[in-house]
């Protein structure tokens, strides 16, 4: 089993029309036809949707969106129209709602990697490859890969795993102009921000966009680099060979996995709640990587 712990019922706001509840995002559509997203601060971890919520991280999500969204403007055009609160919503929605355009969605999760962790390192410890791409020998748990790679995955639904999959299969899926556009956007965009976090001491090791059209222009949509969609580890602590420190919710995994925890992630019990101080520490380290990589303190 898998999904909700306890699924949220949907808030009701006048002139909005519900369309789905995600691992953290409420989407809705207003009259115009646009989008409304509002990131929760829910946060998942082993295919569930935990019972305790990590305060202000929605907000964080969504205003480090917004501040890669800029840098990434000559890159890729966005999905945000407004970041105004629509009107008769609750006032919890401030800081964490994006009115944006409705696209027509890719179908696929486009990863890149820049460093080998995660199910990449799984693959390859496997097979020496990563989405049908050959990598050399020696490479362990957190190296440098030789050049990033595009390794796209299969979107899935809620309590379900993300599946790994080829370049040909996106091509097959979506066309081959389509996934050579997707794959050089990905790897662009990740090239970018792997710069500009490396000048504020932070690693990128990988990240996952998703994109849409707009008419024949491609648009990146949904969140950017965030500790959500992205592994952000110390600079001055990566050492190869061991899983890295990391700006996101390993706090949450790591105590879930514990004795502490009393949980066993093979059986079909649901997680429990999460005590106080993992929820301490893990809000912590999403303001940290907010502000290491905006240089801006919370507020």
């Amino acid at each position: 089993m898998s999904g909700f712990v306890e699924k949220p019922e949907p808030i009701q706001v006048p002139g909005l029309t519900h369309l789905h509840t995600g691992k953290v995002r409420d989407l809705y559509e207003n009259e115009a036809g646009d989008l409304v997203m509002v990131a929760s601060d829910r946060i998942s971890a082993y295919d569930w949707v935990l019972p305790t919520e990590i305060p202000d991280k929605g907000r964080v999500l969504t205003r480090l969106s917004l501040w890669w969204f800029d840098r990434l403007a000559d890159l890729v055009p966005n999905h945000v129209i407004s970041t105004d609160l629509p009107a008769g919503a609750p006032a919890d929605w401030a800081g964490r709602t994006l009115v944006c355009r409705a696209l027509d969605m890719v179908p696929v999760e486009c990863v890149a990697r820049g460093y080998l962790t995660g199910s990449g390192l799984a693959e390859y410890d496997q097979t020496r490859t990563v989405c049908g791409l050959a990598l050399p020998e020696g490479l362990v748990d957190g190296s440098e890969l030789p050049a990033p790679i595009f390794t796209p995955a299969t979107k899935a639904a809620v309590g379900d795993h993300d599946e790994n999959v080829s370049f040909e299969e996106v091509a097959r899926q979506v066309g081959a102009d389509t996934a050579a556009l997707l794959r050089r956007t990905t790897l662009d965009v990740y090239a970018r921000a792997r710069d500009i976090a490396r000048e504020r001491g932070i690693i990128l090791a990988d990240t996952k966009f998703e994109f849409g059209f707009d008419g024949e222009r491609l648009i990146i949509a949904d969140e950017v680099l965030t500790p959500d969609s992205s592994r952000f580890w110390p600079a001055d602590q990566w050492q190869p060979g061991r899983a890295q420190p990391s700006y996101d919710k390993q706090y949450v995994r790591d105590w879930l996995t514990s004795p502490a925890s009393g949980w066993d992630r093979r059986s079909e019990q649901p997680p429990p709640a999460l005590p106080q101080d993992v929820v301490e520490s893990t809000r912590a380290r999403y303001l940290e990587a907010y502000e290491l990589l905006t240089g801006t303190a919370w507020a």
